[in-house]
C-alpha cells in the first residue's frame, strides 16, 4: 500500500505539471498533497483551505482549479452559489468546495451579508464540531447544519485574513516566454484525471481509521500545524520521498507567506514602533511618545487625522493589550501622563519580532545609541598600540627586538 500511495502521488504530480506551471516545486507538492487529503476528509480534525491567488489575470489560477476539481474528492464547484445551498450540501462525508473568482465575492460591497455568511462558513468549516444553527420558521424547529469541509478558492489578490490564516497559499504567476503547458479540455482530459481521483480514493479510504489516529511530527504549531497536518499525514502514509518533500513544502510556503506579509496589523505595528520610541528609557511621556511616532514619515501615524495620532487614539489601540497610561516623573521631575516600559514588555515579547539592538560599547564607556536628533556618531577606532608606529603614544610591543 505504501508503494501504491507514493506512485499515486507521483502520477498526480505529473498530471498537475502537465497542465499548469506553478511557481515552485514545493507549491506543486503542496497542491498534490492537498488534493490527496481531500479523499480522506472523514479522518481529519481540520479541513485545510487551498488559496490559489494571482496578481493579475491569465496566471493559471482557474486552470489549476480545473485540475484540482478533476482530481479531488466529490468536487462541488461554483462561482455564485448561495450560502444556504452550500450549507445544505455538506454532510458527514463532505464534498470538496471549490470557489472560482473568489475575489468577486469578498471584494465587493454589493455582496453584503452573503459575503459575511460565506466567510463564516469557511472559517467555521476549518474545524470539526462548529455547526451552524438555523431556525426553520415553517416547521418551527431548530436546524443544525454541519460546516466541516475542505475548500479551495481561486481569485486575484488576497483572500480575507481569516481565510488565509487557515489555508495553504499558492501564489500563481503568469507564464514566461518558453514556459509551455498542454491545453486542458474538459471532455477530453477530465475522465483521465478522474481515474487518478479513483486511485487516490482506493488508496486512502481503507486507511481512514489509521489516518484518524495519525499524529505526524510537525515542524510548526498552532493553526499552521492544524492546517498542514492532513497533508503531512498523507505524505507519511505514502512513504518514499514524500515525507521529506511535504515538510519542505510546508517550510517554503510558510516562509513565502511570512515574507509577503509585510503589513502587520495596525496594533502590532504600534507595539513595534513604541518599542523603538522607548529606546532604553524606563518611562516616556505621552507627548514625547506621540511626537516620535508622528515624526516617522514611513509610519501610518501622521495620517491619522489632521494632527496625526492622538493621545485618545493611542490609548484606545493599546487598551486591548492591557497597556494604560499613568502619572510618571521623567528626568526633569515634573509629573506628567505617560507610559512605563514595564507595561509593554509582555506584549513586545508576544507580538513583535526580536529587536535588533546596536552593539554595546566597550566596558569602560556607556553604550551609544541614536536619539534621532543628529547623525549617529560612530564609536572612535582605538589608536594603534605598537610603539613601532610613528605618531602614537603606543604601548610595549608584543614582540621583542633581537639582541645586538
Amino acid at each position: 500500500m505504501t508503494a501504491d500511495g507514493a506512485t499515486a502521488l507521483d502520477r498526480l504530480h505529473d498530471a498537475l505539471t502537465r497542465y499548469v506551471i506553478l511557481p515552485t516545486p514545493e507549491a506543486v507538492d503542496a497542491v498534490v498533497l492537498w488534493v490527496a487529503a481531500s479523499h480522506a476528509q472523514p479522518a481529519w480534525a481540520h479541513a485545510p483551505r487551498l488559496v490559489i491567488r494571482a496578481p493579475e489575470k491569465r496566471c493559471g489560477k482557474s486552470r489549476l482549479l480545473d485540475v484540482v476539481e478533476a482530481t479531488c474528492h466529490n468536487p462541488l464547484i461554483t462561482v455564485n452559489a448561495s450560502t444556504a445551498a452550500v450549507y445544505r450540501s455538506i454532510d458527514e462525508d463532505p464534498p470538496t468546495l471549490l470557489v472560482d473568482e473568489a475575489d468577486t465575492i469578498f471584494g465587493t460591497a454589493r455582496s453584503g451579508d452573503a459575503k459575511e455568511d460565506l466567510r463564516g462558513l469557511l472559517n467555521a468549516g476549518h474545524q470539526r464540531n462548529r455547526p451552524a444553527i438555523r431556525w426553520d420558521h415553517t416547521t418551527r424547529t431548530r436546524e443544525v447544519l454541519p460546516t466541516f469541509a475542505m475548500a479551495a478558492l481561486a481569485g486575484i489578490g488576497a483572500m480575507p485574513d481569516t481565510v488565509e490564516d487557515r489555508a495553504v497559499i499558492v501564489r500563481m504567476r503568469r507564464r514566461a516566454a518558453g514556459e509551455t503547458v498542454a491545453p486542458y479540455r474538459h471532455r477530453r482530459d477530465r475522465p483521465g484525471l478522474r481515474t487518478l481521483a479513483e486511485e487516490l480514493s482506493a488508496w486512502l479510504r481503507p486507511a481512514l481509521p489509521e489516518l484518524e489516529q495519525a499524529e505526524p511530527d510537525m515542524p510548526v504549531d498552532d493553526r499552521a500545524a492544524d492546517t498542514w497536518e492532513p497533508l503531512i499525514a498523507v505524505a507519511d502514509h505514502a512513504g518514499g520521498a514524500w515525507p521529506d518533500r511535504a515538510r519542505r513544502a510546508l517550510a517554503v510556503l510558510l516562509a513565502e507567506t511570512a515574507a509577503a506579509d509585510e503589513d502587520p496589523s495596525i496594533t502590532v505595528r504600534l507595539l513595534c514602533d513604541t518599542r523603538t520610541a522607548f529606546g532604553t528609557d524606563t518611562a516616556i511621556t505621552t507627548t514625547r511618545l506621540l511626537t516620535l511616532l508622528n515624526a516617522d514619515v514611513e509610519a501610518p501615524w501622521a495620517d491619522m487625522g489632521p494632527g496625526g495620532l492622538t493621545a485618545r487614539r493611542l490609548a484606545a489601540l493599546l487598551r486591548e493589550y492591557g497597556i494604560h497610561s499613568r502619572n510618571i516623573r521623567p528626568d526633569n521631575g515634573e509629573q506628567a501622563k505617560g507610559y512605563e516600559r514595564a507595561a509593554f514588555t509582555d506584549a513586545w515579547r508576544r507580538y513583535c519580532p526580536p529587536p535588533t539592538d546596536p552593539p554595546d560599547g566597550p566596558d569602560d564607556q556607556p553604550a551609544w545609541r541614536w536619539d534621532g536628533s543628529i547623525r549617529p556618531a560612530v564609536p572612535p577606532t582605538p589608536p594603534p598600540t605598537s610603539t613601532d608606529d610613528v605618531g602614537t603614544d603606543g604601548t610595549a610591543p608584543t614582540h621583542q627586538p633581537a639582541a645586538a
